[in-house]
């Protein structure tokens, strides 16, 4: 499992009983996580000093119980890099922090190619609240940001801005991946290297919808037609239970065959619990070198 230990702002401190206690910054916070099947809690009194606890509801979506006053939203740091967490209400803060470690990757890569004064452009696709967008801007990438959601895209922005990152060029586009890939591939545009975070399932901006089981070879195969002709990589996170990580490595695979492939990689990536050695599985990371 591939990890980072360098997450400063963020602990997962505890788990148990199908829930995670995470520090976020100054504020303590209880999550549900259904792969969290053990009930033994390392520090039972640690849970007690939570600020906040999300609580699912029977019929679907659930609620956030406030134990003490916590703001609407506040920041944290990785390294260089900062990052606007807000509770929504569908449990989530707006950041996940097991992709830190490809954020170490990413930027590693490109500024490889930056730092010898090479242009990188980068195409983020479910880019989410940019995460990978902001690591992207900060190696020196030119960066194409896509997300479907207005609201997502908008949080996008002001991570941004808080990591002092502005000036960069970052092209920030509300659009349904598949429709905004094949307008690339009849544009002409070519990308050195291309991220992407797809949902189990979901819908685009026009209620197009998207299955990782039936979409995901087609949009790796549209993909391959957008990478340039000196490509660094490709990055494809992947949830879905159902779908192993060989299975992702198949369909990259046959997707890149024609794309000089040297390398694809495939690793769980996940979050060590603070003062043990056990850890939390958030995903799996499938990487296309080439």
């Amino acid at each position: 499992m591939r990890y980072t230990t360098k997450m400063k702002d963020y602990e997962l401190l505890d788990m148990a009983n199908g829930e995670k206690l995470e520090k976020w910054g100054n504020y303590i916070l209880i999550r549900p996580d259904p792969q969290i099947i053990w009930d033994k809690k390392t520090n039972p009194k640690l849970w007690q000093e939570a600020d906040a606890r999300y609580i699912r509801s029977n019929t679907g979506g659930g609620h956030w119980q406030m134990y003490k006053k916590i703001p609407e939203s506040w920041k944290i740091k990785y390294k260089d890099l900062s990052f606007n967490i807000k509770p929504m209400g569908f449990k989530h803060t707006g950041l996940f922090p097991e992709q830190a470690t490809n954020w170490d990757y990413i930027i590693e890569k490109i500024k490889e190619r930056t730092t010898c004064g090479k242009t990188v452009n980068v195409l983020n696709l479910f880019a989410y609240t940019g995460g990978a967008t902001i690591a992207s801007a900060y190696a020196g990438a030119n960066v194409c940001h896509v997300d479907s959601s207005n609201g997502m895209t908008s949080w996008a922005k002001e991570n941004l801005m808080s990591s002092g990152l502005a000036d960069k060029k970052v092209r920030f586009i509300v659009d349904d991946v598949i429709k905004f890939v094949k307008r690339e591939i009849r544009r002409g545009n070519k990308y050195d290297a291309i991220i992407m975070d797809p949902p189990s399932y979901g819908r685009g901006k026009n209620k197009e919808v998207w299955s990782i089981e039936k979409d995901l070879s087609n949009l790796l195969s549209l993909c391959s037609s957008i990478l340039s002709d000196n490509p660094l990589f490709v990055l494809i996170n992947t949830y879905t239970g159902g779908l192993s990580g060989t299975v992702i490595k198949n369909v990259a695979n046959i997707s890149f065959e024609s794309n000089n492939i040297k390398n694809i990689t495939t690793d769980e990536i996940g979050i060590k619990q603070k003062d043990k050695n056990i850890f939390l599985p958030c995903g799996i990371t499938t990487i296309v070198e080439f």
